[in-house]
């Protein structure tokens, strides 16, 4: 391998941080027992906040972030990952405490790696990264919660978003009808290529006004908004249906009752991408590269971008100027 690499560094000084790229060896990486070439990595709203001061994500500085790579196997101590394998890691630690996706080698412990399916590429693995992973996660608890096309309407709240675009695509691919909520004007042909049967404004999903109980609108929702949305949305869910909350871009705080669970038996499913059993993590990646997969994922990618221009486009996120996913090659 290189005698050294290039990584993007987050770096505290006083109350500021500077993100630069800078050179490494892999000495300045951390423990791990799988050295790994990295290919790919993706740009999450995670990895925005790591650059910036009260985020809230990094604990100490300097620091690599990027919560997911792919990439092939240079070196390992395990004996189920050998030099040429090619793998996926993402969640865990990665990008918060363990230094990151967005260098061109990583070092990662092997109780946190996926072999990479047979039928994805490592960019598609990435197209898919945290994002892709967790809409899957939430379709899957819908489905075992016995979500039936029959049932009705599927809401998807940020659809433009990484986990409302994949969300809004694997849905229609298993011939769900979909109603894909988005504040975007301008991105409704977008969200209409995907699949969805009906675009719906914010302002749709919630007027400023929450009912104990509204009208019975949908089978079920997908919902990495969270916040008023979210309490919004468990009123007007059908009787017994479920609703797979993954994000809080709209707030912490649910300001509902207990009336969608007890009157109508609606069941709230957290989705927790981060530490999600190994079992259970294979079995998405393995679904997402089979009746999960998408016919034209290049179709989710708003670009395809290298280290060097990570910093300018990390803000983006947090501004809600993305679409779909960005991808990093290194």
């Amino acid at each position: 391998m290189k005698q050294s690499f290039e990584a993007l560094i987050v770096d505290k000084q006083e109350d500021k941080l500077l993100t630069e790229i800078k050179k490494l060896t892999t000495d300045d990486l951390p423990k791990g027992d799988v050295l790994i070439q990295v290919h790919y990595s993706g740009v999450n709203y995670k990895d925005s906040l790591a650059t910036i001061p009260n985020g809230n994500i990094v604990k100490s500085y300097p620091f690599i972030p990027g919560i997911d790579l792919a990439g092939v196997v240079v070196s390992s101590d395990d004996p189920r990952f050998k030099d040429g394998d090619k793998v996926i890691a993402t969640s865990y630690e990665i990008g918060v405490s363990h230094f990151g996706g967005y260098s061109q080698y990583a070092r990662i412990p092997s109780e946190w790696i996926v072999p990479l399916p047979d039928e994805l590429s490592l960019k598609e693995a990435m197209i898919i990264g945290t994002a892709g992973f967790t809409a899957a996660l939430s379709v899957q608890r819908l489905l075992d919660n016995d979500l039936k096309q029959e049932d009705g309407k599927v809401l998807v709240t940020g659809a433009t978003g990484g986990v409302g675009s994949f969300a809004t695509a694997i849905l229609a691919k298993l011939g769900f009808e979909v109603e894909a909520s988005t504040g975007k004007d301008t991105e409704h042909e977008y969200v209409k290529e995907l699949g969805a049967s009906s675009i719906l404004s914010r302002e749709e999903v919630y007027d400023g006004k929450i009912s104990s109980l509204g009208k019975q609108r949908w089978a079920a929702a997908v919902d990495p908004v969270g916040g008023e949305v979210l309490a919004s949305i468990l009123s007007n869910i059908q009787y017994g249906g479920s609703v797979a909350v993954s994000g809080l871009t709209a707030g912490n705080k649910v300001p509902t009752t207990v009336f969608p669970f007890i009157l109508r038996g609606v069941n709230l499913l957290g989705i927790d991408s981060v530490f999600c059993p190994m079992v259970t993590r294979v079995e998405i990646w393995n679904r997402l590269a089979s009746d999960f997969k998408l016919n034209h994922l290049d179709f989710l990618v708003q670009q395809e971008i290298t280290l060097q221009q990570l910093p300018d486009v990390l803000p983006t996120l947090l501004k809600g100027e993305a679409r779909g996913r960005t991808i990093v090659k290194l």
